[in-house]
């Protein structure tokens, strides 16, 4: 049964036929996850061997050959898989943090839709070094990594490929509580060399516009837990911070050490709902921001959430109209979730008290505004959803009050509807109602207004294997607000519409190509123009796990009171060659650029590169960087540089093995400006550094040490770097499983 066979000719021919669903046994015997498949317990588990290579090829017969295992017992499923390679010595499995698996290397795994809705699902996947990657895969939302869910994994590297097994408790799922139950599962493999190999269980037809909905069932599980799971997870933070003693430069003083406990808890009275509770929770990023740009930035910027209570169905919180963005919740006091589960109807309930501490969002038509958050809140967030088929109807509300008298309350409907496989329409409609707090000392905005609005989007979206276009529309009153969410702009009506047509070649460099124009129209509520953009372009994939893309836009926008035409050049350029090059990302845009802060026509280059270095499987380096500038020109028609701003970080991990590492980062931002082109007074320089040290053990994502350093240093009127702060910090968590 276990016969290495490896790469064989007749694996390039048309596919085989797949099982059109999938039966699973109890195991006959124990399984010891160690990356051997030849347990007692494995014996009885029928392989599978029906697998199709979906990209680059169409859902042909793949070029190397898998063979996938499932079983279960009262408390776990296990999944094994036997994937041969031609060449064991070409294996890219570099050791990295978990969920540190990018596509340019290994993996595989198994995709779970336990609701059997053909609509989102859970992801377990893992590198030949048993390297974790966890995910929710959403038809609606897209893929998210943020969750971490507790599960095994081992593997092994083997003269004829390599060996995979993990290990998932139940508990780590949500299932009703049917009996036997039908869930829907995919296999997946991750093949890259001269291009990235996708090969899965199931045909991902490409006239279908949805990824989870081809998923097949999976029959026989029988008898299986229903809850009872709880987690306790205790912590203790212990953090010593510094300051300069007076101005900037001079020597910094030590405060008192700083202590907090905390606690997190989770309980599963059964397989339905999830309850969690937080209390005075530890909400420093171990893993920091990347720095972004914002000089001559219109709009508030965005930053992803990693923290791990906001994570559980997380899926529930994503939106058409970002209503919902749980980073506006700064520093919670505490915090409590229900998520959960009966027959179509899933929901999602969170209330908290938030202490403050970051930034509210003021927006507007032609720009937003951030206002510090200098005050409590109490808030609460709920969403139920319907599904129907592969379509679903859903409700969301969420609610915010300030301890300074504000308040706002935004609630509405959504949908997805699936016509055709082809076509996926989608909608929200929001209102919005409250009360600005009474502190115009914080912004004018901040009188005692009340505030009532809509805000609605909807978009078709069509797609097939060669054609794909896209429509758009959406409505924002200029009172509209959601508190509790990222929306920076309102005041506006945009309309939007995408046209695409796709080649596709064989034994080609490029192996697909796609050409593409669009274009967006909006205005302000009273008609006036915002931008009218028409932009046509190509994209294509080749080689080396390459992907480019090129287009050029003509906008008009307005700035102020004026409307300006710009004529700009995008690019983009990936590519993973693998080894000690590993990946190489490059965006930008060059061209005619409007000076937002001063209302006139210049040019200018935006830029961003990330390049990750692999010298060997447990060092890597990566770095991180931004430039943009803009030239206008002065009164007398000279050609002057407005400024130059630019981001450097620069990132390197040593991984002593899959749970323990040490990590460097070092972040430099600055901008210079010439403060005789601008209209309001600017400062010519600014510049900020922070660097950071940490040694991390983490037996799994909740039971983790972490011991940190950190040096904060600020551009001072003496063109120096000064030391403005730092800090030492410690902090041990363990979760108890019962």
């Amino acid at each position: 049964m276990f016969l290495c066979l490896g790469v064989d000719a007749s694996h390039t021919e048309d596919p085989p036929k797949l099982a059109d669903s999938f039966h699973i046994e109890r195991t006959s015997g124990t399984i010891d996850i160690d990356g051997d498949l030849s347990d007692e317990g494995w014996q009885g588990a029928r392989p599978i061997e029906g697998w199709v290579e979906t990209n680059p090829g169409d859902n042909v017969r793949p070029k190397v050959r898998n063979q996938g295992y499932l079983t279960y017992d009262d408390k776990y499923l296990y999944a094994g898989f036997r994937f041969f390679d031609p060449n064991p010595k070409g294996i890219r499995a570099p050791v990295g943090d978990r969920d540190n698996v990018p596509s340019y290397t290994d993996y595989g795994g198994v995709i779970l839709d336990t609701d059997n809705d053909g609509r989102s699902a859970r992801m377990f996947l893992a590198n030949p070094r048993g390297i974790q990657y966890d995910a929710i895969s959403n038809d609606a939302s897209g893929e998210d990594s943020s969750p971490d869910f507790y599960w095994e994994s081992k593997a092994r590297i083997t003269k004829d490929g390599w060996v995979l097994e993990i290990k998932i408790p139940f508990a780590s799922l949500r299932y009703d509580r049917a009996d036997p139950q039908t869930w829907g599962i995919m296999l997946y493999r991750n093949w890259p060399r001269d291009f990235r190999y996708q090969m899965f269980t199931s045909r991902l037809p490409r006239d279908r516009s949805c990824f989870i909905c081809n998923v097949k069932p999976l029959e026989g599980l029988r008898k299986l837990p229903q809850g009872g799971n709880l987690v306790l997870a205790p912590f203790v933070s212990a953090v010593e911070e510094s300051a300069p003693e007076g101005e900037l430069g001079t020597p910094l003083d030590a405060e008192d050490p700083d202590y907090e406990p905390g606690l997190d808890v989770k309980w599963i009275p059964n397989q339905n709902l999830a309850l969690d509770l937080t209390i005075n929770p530890d909400f420093s990023q171990v893993e920091s921001d990347t720095a972004q740009i914002s000089a001559n930035e219109r709009f508030a910027l965005f930053f992803p959430e990693k923290r791990p209570f906001f994570l559980e169905g997380i899926d529930l919180f994503s939106t058409p109209v970002q209503a919902v963005y749980t980073r506006t919740m700064t520093a919670p006091k505490w915090g409590s979730r229900a998520t959960g589960r009966y027959g179509r109807t899933a929901f999602t309930a969170l209330v908290g008290q938030d202490r403050g501490g970051g930034l509210t969002i003021i927006p507007g038509a032609n720009s937003s505004s951030l206002v510090d958050q200098d005050y409590a809140s109490d808030v609460a967030i709920a969403r139920v959803r319907r599904d129907m088929g592969e379509s679903f109807a859903s409700f969301l509300m969420t609610h915010r009050k300030t301890d300074i008298g504000g308040r706002n309350t935004v609630l509405g409907p959504d949908f997805q509807w699936r016509p055709t496989d082809s076509d996926q329409i989608t909608a929200q409609y929001l209102y919005s109602l409250g009360k600005t707090p009474d502190q115009p000392e914080l912004t004018d905005e901040f009188d005692g207004r009340s505030l009532s609005g809509h805000g609605a989007e909807i978009e078709w979206e069509h797609e097939t294997s060669t054609v794909d276009w896209e429509l758009e529309y959406s409505d924002f009153s200029e009172e509209f607000r959601a508190d509790n969410g990222f929306v920076p702009q309102v005041d506006y009506r945009k309309g939007f519409g995408e046209v695409g047509y796709t080649f596709r070649f064989k034994d080609r460099f490029i192996h697909r190509l796609r050409i593409y124009s669009f274009g967006d129209y909006s205005a302000d509520l009273d008609g006036r123009l915002l931008t009218q953009l028409f932009s046509a372009g190509c994209g294509m994939s080749g080689r080396y796990n390459s992907f480019m893309r090129y287009r050029y836009a003509r906008e008009e926008v307005r700035a102020g009171v004026e409307t300006f035409v710009r004529d700009q050049f995008f690019f983009t350029v990936e590519f993973s060659p693998g080894g000690l090059l590993s990946s190489v990302y490059l965006y930008g845009f060059a061209g005619d650029e409007v000076d937002f802060a001063n209302a006139r026509l210049g040019k200018g280059l935006t830029s961003e590169l990330e390049v990750t270095f692999r010298p060997g499987n447990a060092l890597q380096v990566e770095f991180d960087g931004n430039y943009r500038y803009l030239d206008v020109d002065d009164d007398l028609g000279v050609d002057r540089r407005l400024f130059t701003a630019w981001v450097a970080r620069l990132r390197g991990t040593y991984f002593f093995n899959a749970r323990s590492y040490f990590r460097l980062i070092g972040q430099r931002v600055e901008t210079e400006r010439d403060p005789l082109l601008y209209t309001d007074e600017v400062s010519e320089k600014i510049g900020h550094f922070t660097g950071s040290a940490l040694l991390a053990y983490k037996l799994n994502w909740q039971s983790v040490v972490f011991l940190g350093y950190g040096d904060d240093r600020e551009l001072s009127e003496l063109n120096r770097y000064e030391k403005s702060g730092r800090q030492v910090f410690l902090k041990v968590s363990y979760a108890y499983q019962r």
